[in-house]
């Protein structure tokens, strides 16, 4: 290696950093700049891509988990022939640009994850060496290791200190993912000062006890960085973790290992000087070297020669299996079997069935039809259903099961997921409790965000979780969900609606769905001959209809509580009050249907609309506001059999009858007697 070209390169990102940041007089300028010495030797020296493929399958990743020093990885982007311009690097943080304050997946070539939030990076990380390993064992042959890429990232003391970068870390140590490498930029600086204010651990043992192997360096000196570098990618028995000791805003005369430089610009005085002791020209903002853009454009026309060589073997593998091929182009393109729809609503129940049931059998048809479908609990599979049986479980150093067993890590998990289907390939699957959903909603935020195709499977959904008590009974769950912008949550009443609702996530490439499962069991229900199940698949749908032209009131429901719905009815027709039964599995789902399909099945302006669903209910508000009425609840549960919850808080079909004759006669009364 070149190491004083390096060092050229470095300072060249470290004042591209800082010259941007002070631009958009918004940002980080002290992380691109301590760990710029870093980042110029992983990129010259180790990371494989090619600017002009940036999707190549063989491609190393890398992850800014500290995606605050965004400038970093920009202004890299830009150097080694990325389509990011100058221009894009003077814009950052702006409106409608390119380079927001905050790496997000899409804005720029290169970008692998959405990075922010601490510690999210390193668990997405975490699961895109995990897919890397799952591919490479299904699609690796004798003759062709058509995956043998690494994952790279560069983490602060912030993503370390984060709970979720520790549940992601201890899996990936005892998966042995040896494909992963992270550097540690410990600069020994948070916002609120030295971070001997909170935390004073060794994070190098700390890692150790994890599984992980750890090494150390000086993170400025290059020739230790690319020495140790190169000692640490010997190993092919563990995840590697390189403790770089670093200085925050690095040669900053004024700024250097001070908080102050971690989120505001530097100052233009500060910068000139800073330039003046690096030997750069003080009057030129966003100054590349000729020399530094010849260098870079020599190691990507280095890359490209081995990107070619790899296309070669490649070609080659695909005529020599055709078969693998095949596989790999469905699995990559996430391909699904003729009449899957069909399949899935075949051979349903026709018993009382918790929909977590129905959910299990639904994934072991998934599991012979679709391969590149694998998922696996929070150490709940026994309760939440989600084995694929005869199809193993991953193991450490054992890559080939389908089953993955993430432990009492919700957080971890749920980056790991993203990671994996940013990978692609998979479409990966995860579940919980839904009350824990809590625990790991920053990762389906984001899963959201980045458009991953990643199914999550929350049980226990509702108070009829009975004995266990509040602390697991989720009330406010389903709302909190809802409100995701781009995530589609449903709630399947039974079996059927269970298979359609697999059958949406499974279709749904441009983001992630939340299943919401019941624990107790739930009747079939009463259909229509010749039910059209794509019905089920617009969000809401007429279950039942009215036999009058108009009827008396729709009980509009979600879940368990659909069935609910039906039995009162049946007790309301006694009283000669008629009903239109509506379920509504995704409400998300349901409001994005045209005008004219909504307004058929919940008429414009209908005013008798009763919801009913065994949470808080302010998501019906929309459908029952402003004199419609709602059946929910208003508080936390109470440890107590489901019966006795249902009977307690009027969740029986007496009841909920009762309530809605009561609510309908009150309606008749104030219209014949309107106030004056």
């Amino acid at each position: 290696m070149d190491f004083e070209r390096t060092q050229q390169l470095a300072h060249t990102v470290r004042l591209l950093a800082a010259d941007g940041v002070q631009k958009a007089n918004s940002g980080h300028p002290g992380m691109p700049m301590g760990t710029a010495d870093m980042a110029a030797v992983l990129w010259q020296g180790f990371l494989h891509f090619d600017p002009d493929d940036p999707l190549w399958l063989n491609r190393d990743r890398f992850v800014l988990s500290a995606g605050h020093g965004s400038m970093l990885l920009y202004s890299l982007l830009h150097l080694f022939g990325f389509a990011v311009t100058l221009d894009d690097l003077k814009s950052f943080r702006q409106w409608h640009s390119r380079t927001p304050g905050h790496p997000e997946k899409g804005c720029l070539p290169g970008v692998e994850c959405t990075t922010g939030p601490l510690g999210q990076g390193f668990g997405m990380g975490v699961g895109m060496a995990l897919a890397a390993k799952v591919m490479a064992n299904r699609f690796n042959t004798g003759d062709f290791s058509l995956i043998n890429h690494r994952i790279y990232g560069i983490v602060s003391d912030g993503d370390l200190m984060e709970g979720i970068s520790a549940e992601a870390a201890s899996l990936a140590g005892h998966l042995k993912l040896d494909n992963l490498l992270y550097l540690y930029d410990s600069n020994r600086i948070s916002i609120e000062g030295s971070t001997d204010l909170a935390f004073t651990e060794d994070v190098g043992k700390r890692f150790e006890a994890y599984g992980w192997k750890v090494f150390h360096a000086d993170g400025h000196n290059l020739r230790e960085l690319f020495e140790v570098t190169g000692k640490a990618l010997e190993d092919r028995t563990a995840p590697k973790l390189i403790v770089c000791r670093t200085h925050i805003a690095r040669w900053s005369p004024a700024m250097e290992d001070k908080a102050e430089s971690h989120g505001s610009p530097l100052g233009a005085e500060e910068i000139k000087a800073t330039k003046k002791v690096l030997g750069w020209p003080q009057d030129k903002d966003f100054y590349i070297p000729d020399e530094v853009a010849a260098f870079c454009r020599k190691r990507v026309d280095e890359l490209k020669a081995l990107h070619c060589a790899w296309k070669t073997q490649y070609a080659a593998w695909r005529k020599e299996h055709p078969d693998l091929a095949e596989k790999l182009d469905g699995a990559l393109k996430k391909e699904l079997p003729g009449e899957l729809e069909k399949t899935l609503i075949e051979n349903l129940p026709d018993k009382d069935e918790a929909t977590r049931v129905s959910s299990g059998a639904v994934i072991q048809k998934i599991g012979k039809l679709i391969p590149f479908v694998m998922g696996g609990a929070a150490d709940l599979e026994p309760s939440v259903k989600c084995h694929i049986k005869g199809a193993g479980s991953l193991k450490p150093g054992d890559f080939s099961g389908r089953n993955i067993h993430f432990g009492i890590r919700e957080h971890g998990m749920g980056a790991i997921l993203n990671g994996m289907a940013l990978y692609g390939g998979i479409i990966p699957y995860g579940s919980t409790f839904l009350v824990f959903s809590d625990y790991m909603k920053p990762s389906v935020r984001l899963a959201a965000m980045m458009e991953a195709q990643v199914v999550f499977i929350f049980s226990h959904d509702s108070v009829f979780l009975g004995e266990d008590g509040p602390t697991h009974q989720p009330v406010e769950h389903l709302g909190a969900l809802r409100i995701i912008p781009n995530l589609r949550v449903i709630r399947p009443a039974d079996a059927m609606e269970t298979a359609m609702a697999w059958f949406s996530a499974l279709k749904r490439k441009e983001g992630p769905t939340a299943l919401v499962v019941s624990r107790q069991n739930v009747p079939q229900l009463k259909r229509a001959a010749r039910f059209d199940a794509s019905l089920i698949t617009r969000g809401g749908y007429i279950l039942e209809d009215s036999k009058k032209p108009s009827p008396d009131v729709i009980l509009l429901a979600s879940g368990s509580e659909v069935h609910l719905a039906q039995r009162a009815h049946e007790l309301l027709k006694a009283q000669e009050i008629d009903a239109r039964i509506v379920s509504m599995p995704s409400i998300e789902v349901f409001l994005d249907q045209e005008p004219s399909y909504r307004h058929s099945v919940i008429p414009r302006n209908f005013a008798r609309v009763v919801a009913i669903e065994a949470s808080l209910t302010r998501d019906w508000d929309r459908f029952t506001a402003p004199s419609g009425l709602t059946i929910g609840l208003t508080r936390f549960g109470d440890s107590a059999p489901a019966k006795t919850i249902a009977q307690h808080y009027g969740f029986t079909p007496e009841k909920v009858a009762e309530r809605v004759a009561v609510w309908l006669k009150e309606k008749e009364e104030v219209k014949a007697f309107p106030a004056l």
